[in-house]
C-alpha cells in the first residue's frame, strides 16, 4: 500500500475551473503520491475528466495551482510536461505499425535508432505484444489497440500517467482482464497513475486510493475498504455500491449506542458526536442487513419479503416495509428468507454508517456561495 505520508508526485492546489457561468470544479485540493494507482471516481459531469485534462494541460485552470514533484505546470505545454495521458479511443496511428506507433514520441526526442528498437521491443513484451510490432492498428483487437495506446505512453517513462476511461469501448470480460493488466503493469513501473473513471466496481478493485466527486466538489478520498465502509456523505454511500439508506431523527444517545426515529419505526447505530433531535442518516450495506421472524431489541421496522433473485452464489432478497419503502438483503444462495408472514430487518449497530445531512447540504452551501 502507497505510504500517504510519502512524496506528492501531483499537488491540486485550490484549483477552480469555470466555462462562462458553469462551475465545472470547485476549489479542489488534492495529493497524488509517488508510485500511487489513484483513481477519480463520479458521474458524467462531476468534473473529473476536466481535472485530468487541466493537469495534462489540456485546459488551464481559472484559479488555482498544479504542481508536479513540486514545480508549477502552469506555464508549460502539454509536451513540456512529465505527464502523458491514455484515452478512452486509443488515438493510434492508423498508417503506422504497432511498432511505429510505440515509437513515435521516441523518434520526436531523435533518440538513437538501436535504442528505439531495445526500448520498443521490451515495451511490446511489458503489456504481452511480443511479435505483434508488425502488424497494423486495423488488425488488432480493441483490447490489443488498447495495449499499443498504453505502450506508447509508458515508452516516453512519464512521472504521471494519466488514463482517462481507457477502457470503457471494451466488452465486460476484456475490461476485467485488462484491469488485472494494468494494475500489474502500474506495480512493476512504479508509475504514478491517475484513472478516470465513472465505473465503481473498476476503481474499486484497482486503486490504491480513490477521489470521489460530485458536481464539481471532492466528496471523499479514502482507500476502497475505507470509501465503500465508511462514506463520508449521502452521496458517496449510494453512489458506491448498493446500501440501504435511512434518514430520521436522533431519539436517544447511550454511550456510543445512537437510536434514530424514522419513518416506518426505529433503528440503531454506533458513533461518536451525536446529539438528540438532530438529523442524521444510516447507511447499511445489504450484506451487512439481517432479518429476524421476531421484533429485535432496537429496531422496530418491519415488511414482508416482496421478491428474491438468485444471482449464482448471491441471493437478493428485497423486502417492503410498512410505509411502503424497500430495503435490500444479500444472502448465500441458500438462505432465502420466508416469503410468507412478516420479517423485522435489523443490522448489528457496529455495522451502520451513521453520517450527518446537514453537513454535507451546509458544506455545498458554502461552495455554492463561494463560487457564486
Amino acid at each position: 500500500m502507497i505510504d500517504v505520508g510519502g512524496n506528492a508526485m501531483v499537488q491540486i492546489r485550490n484549483v477552480n475551473k469555470a466555462y462562462g457561468g458553469n462551475q465545472v470544479v470547485k476549489n479542489l485540493s488534492l495529493d497524488v503520491y509517488e508510485g500511487e494507482f489513484l483513481t477519480i471516481l463520479g458521474s458524467s459531469g462531476c468534473g473529473k475528466t476536466t481535472t485530468l485534462r487541466m493537469v495534462a494541460g489540456f485546459e488551464q485552470p481559472t484559479s488555482g495551482e498544479i504542481l508536479v514533484q513540486g514545480e508549477s505546470i502552469a506555464e508549460k505545454e502539454p509536451f513540456e510536461r512529465d505527464v502523458n495521458t491514455v484515452f478512452q479511443s486509443y488515438a493510434l496511428f492508423p498508417h503506422m505499425t504497432v511498432f511505429d506507433n510505440v515509437a513515435y514520441g521516441l523518434k520526436m526526442k531523435k533518440v538513437p535508432k538501436k535504442e528505439i528498437y531495445t526500448r520498443v521491443m521490451e515495451m511490446l513484451e511489458l503489456v504481452q505484444l511480443g511479435g505483434f510490432e508488425k502488424r497494423m492498428p486495423s488488425q488488432l483487437s480493441g483490447g490489443q489497440k488498447q495495449r499499443v495506446a498504453i505502450a506508447r505512453a509508458l515508452i516516453n517513462r512519464p512521472k504521471v500517467l494519466l488514463l482517462d476511461e481507457p477502457l470503457g469501448a471494451l466488452d465486460l470480460k476484456l475490461r476485467k482482464q485488462m484491469q488485472l493488466e494494468l494494475k500489474r503493469l502500474q506495480r512493476k513501473l512504479n508509475i504514478t497513475f491517475m484513472y478516470v473513471t465513472h465505473d465503481q466496481e473498476e476503481a474499486l478493485s484497482m486503486s490504491d486510493r480513490i477521489a470521489v466527486m460530485h458536481d464539481g466538489i471532492l466528496e471523499q478520498v479514502g482507500e476502497p475498504k475505507e470509501i465503500y465502509e465508511a462514506p463520508q456523505s449521502k452521496f458517496v454511500a449510494t453512489f458506491i455500491g448498493e446500501t440501504n439508506l435511512f434518514e430520521g431523527v436522533v431519539s436517544s444517545v447511550q454511550d456510543d449506542r445512537v437510536s434514530i426515529t424514522v419513518e416506518p419505526g426505529t433503528v440503531t447505530g454506533c458513533g461518536t458526536d451525536f446529539h438528540p433531535k438532530e438529523m442524521v442518516a444510516v447507511s447499511v450495506r445489504p450484506e451487512r442487513m439481517r432479518y429476524s421472524q421476531t421484533p429485535v431489541e432496537g429496531f422496530t421496522i418491519e415488511g414482508i419479503v416482496r421478491e428474491q433473485v438468485y444471482v449464482g452464489s448471491v441471493l437478493k432478497s428485497i423486502v417492503a416495509l410498512s410505509n411502503g419503502n424497500e430495503v435490500k438483503l444479500e444472502r448465500l444462495a441458500g438462505e432465502a428468507l420466508p416469503m410468507n408472514g412478516t420479517v423485522y430487518p435489523y443490522w448489528n449497530p457496529e455495522d451502520a454508517r451513521l453520517i450527518h445531512p446537514r453537513d454535507q447540504e451546509f458544506f455545498n452551501a458554502v461552495e455554492n456561495v463561494q463560487m457564486a
